[in-house]
């Protein structure tokens, strides 16, 4: 099933994309795609309900982040061992984590701002794992059982305020519009391996990103129970994953980073496909 949010920005209504790709309204079954939406219990209560028999709604509304009243946004850097290469950083030994901060959330299509005074503003396509199941201590055995579902997540980075300006990665990750989430929230049971997507990335028509999440370095059981054994894992909170090779800093032999007025597309098999504009912030 696939979970989405429609309408104009912080005003977004609950959806679901019916067998004919239609977008159906929820909001007479639930009151948001958010954490107290998307335990196995909700989710089965929607999957109980006759789509055809929901509202329609209009193909040309916005389309929204998937996963609303997000509490925590926390990534892992460094997953893909060839992009560890190609970022000239060791393969690490455990999982390497930092924050992007809930303001970056953007719909899957909104433009995305390249900060003031940026010549480094980066991409990374990558596998988005919603909880909905809270957590702490989590058994790698039982890590599959708090997750709701996938989807994608367009790590946006400014390269400069993450690797030059000293302190965490944070700053670099964390400006507004760095974040794209969705389109959709598709849950676990549509996903019959996420340790095998194709994802991609391309920038004005060329592609940059083309890989696998077979590659990651720590997959998805192991990821949710070491973050479990540092802080609590709440239902609606997003972990990304990481990204293969092919960012803008690792590209030979001029690295290529992002300049307003261009178009970024990316892709995971199964979970749809992003599209956002570039401009300058204002």
């Amino acid at each position: 099933m696939k979970l989405l949010r429609y309408g104009k920005s912080g005003f977004e209504k609950p959806g679901v994309l019916d067998n004919e790709g239609n977008i159906r309204d929820l909001s007479s079954i639930i009151t948001d795609v958010d954490g107290a939406n998307i335990s196995d219990e909700s989710i089965q209560k929607i999957k109980e309900v006759e789509l055809a028999s929901l509202p329609l709604v209009n193909a040309s509304e916005r389309i929204g982040p998937c996963v609303g009243k997000v509490g925590k946004f926390i990534c892992i850097g460094l997953n893909y061992a060839d992009h560890a290469a190609e970022a000239g950083m060791p393969v690490p030994s455990e999982p390497v984590v930092f924050n992007k901060w809930t303001s970056a959330i953007v719909g899957p299509n909104d433009n995305v701002e390249i900060p003031k005074g940026s010549t480094k503003t980066d991409w990374e396509v990558e596998l988005g794992v919603v909880i909905g199941k809270s957590g702490r201590y989590i058994s790698e055995e039982d890590a599959m059982n708090h997750v709701a579902g996938y989807c994608i997540i367009n790590d946006v980075s400014e390269r400069e305020w993450q690797l030059e300006r000293g302190g965490s990665w944070d700053k670099g990750k964390g400006f507004d519009t760095f974040g794209p989430i969705g389109p959709w929230l598709v849950t676990r049971d549509e996903i019959t391996d996420p340790h095998n997507l194709n994802l991609w990335l391309e920038v004005d028509g060329t592609k940059y990103q083309d890989g696998n999440t077979n590659t990651l370095i720590f997959n998805i059981p192991q990821i949710i129970s070491y973050l479990s054994k540092c802080m609590s894992l709440q239902a609606g909170d997003i972990i990304s994953t990481g990204t293969p090779p092919g960012v803008g800093m690792g590209i030979k032999p001029a690295p290529v980073f992002l300049k307003p007025g261009q178009t970024m597309k990316l892709g995971i098999e199964g979970l749809g496909v992003q599209q956002q504009t570039t401009l300058a912030a204002e």
